[in-house]
């Protein structure tokens, strides 16, 4: 058994736990942020049998796409304005971060 820990965007998380429910993925949602924009971010726990991680891993990846974004520059606000930008900056967005862990034991009570 696997368990598969993903880091996406909260605009990519409605549309991947529905394609994770139509795949039969039992599938936990936990609200957090982080990560160089400082917004909203979903990390999904999801148990899975080893014969179906690939499947799992292809869901994710369908539902998570990568795109670019224009991010307004936040002021240093007192600290260091060296490395401050004035002007709107391009990034990528999206995807996800997968973390993937063996487990030994399983308990539902």
């Amino acid at each position: 058994m696997k368990l598969i820990i993903t880091v996406v965007q909260d605009k990519d998380t409605n549309r991947l736990v529905d394609a994770l429910g139509e795949g039969n993925f039992k599938v936990t949602k936990l609200a957090s942020t982080g990560g160089f924009l400082k917004e909203g971010n979903t990390t999904l726990m999801i148990g899975c049998e080893d014969a179906y991680l690939d499947e799992a891993l292809h869901i994710i990846r369908d539902n998570c796409s990568q795109r670019e974004q224009m991010v307004a520059p936040i002021s240093p606000m007192g600290g260091n304005a060296d490395s401050y930008i004035p002007r709107p900056v391009k990034v990528e967005v999206g995807g996800a971060t997968v973390f993937v862990l063996p487990i030994e034991s399983f308990f539902q009570f």
